[in-house]
């Protein structure tokens, strides 16, 4: 599947908020968007007019889907699969987002960034309930177990991303035993407790997809 490949911070920029795409630098001064740099283009301040209520919508899809370092097609099938659950559309498309093994991995602190993680992923150093599992959108159910493949476990940057976990710790919803390199998906988590994407609006998203 093609992926972005250019300069992320400019995706950063483009949407004015930090979506964390590239791990510490986005937590550093180096951020352009610490930086108040502007938006990418020959004249943002063009475009920095209202926006129609279509805009406002396209721009939170933008954001949600590069959050998630998703492209359009595979976001689309998310969506879809969210409208066939029960419940409310938006909440389960958060839900199904975090259910990513790619996600899960980030959020466990082994990796720095999504993308640090769907690299870990496809590399094959992950293993879901004792099986190694090389597929970044494997959805991870509740009490699977996930495990960093024992020989990888020496592995610099998995080693220097744990050390997160001393700060931060992990999602409520998530268990790690640090130094097994393991951890466990406890649960799907409920909107409210995404609070580090509290500021999507996803019915906007709901929206632009029912037009």
């Amino acid at each position: 599947m093609a992926r972005y490949t250019g300069p992320v911070c400019r995706l950063c920029r483009a949407e004015q908020k930090k979506l964390m795409l590239k791990g510490d630098r986005c937590k550093s001064d180096k951020c352009p968007v610490n930086k108040k740099r502007p938006a990418p283009g020959k004249d943002p301040k063009a475009r920095a007019g209202k926006r129609s209520d279509y805009g406002v919508q396209l721009r939170e899809k933008q954001k949600l889907k590069r959050i998630y370092g998703m492209q359009e097609k595979q976001f689309s099938l998310f969506f879809e699969r969210a409208l066939r659950m029960p419940g409310i559309t938006g909440e389960n498309l958060f839900i199904l987002l975090e259910r990513r093994l790619d996600n899960v991995v980030y959020r466990l602190r082994f990796a720095t960034s999504r993308s640090q993680a769907r690299q870990i992923v496809l590399h094959g150093h992950v293993v879901v309930n004792g099986k190694r599992v090389n597929i970044p959108s494997y959805l991870v159910r509740p009490e699977d177990v996930i495990e960093i493949k024992e020989p990888s476990k020496n592995m610099v940057i998995i080693k220097e991303a744990l050390k997160e976990f001393g700060k931060s710790g992990v999602m409520p919803w998530l268990q790690l035993d640090p130094d097994g390199m393991k951890g466990t998906f406890l649960a799907s988590p409920r909107r409210s407790d995404i609070t580090d994407l509290a500021d999507i609006k996803e019915q906007m998203i709901v929206e632009l997809y029912s037009k």
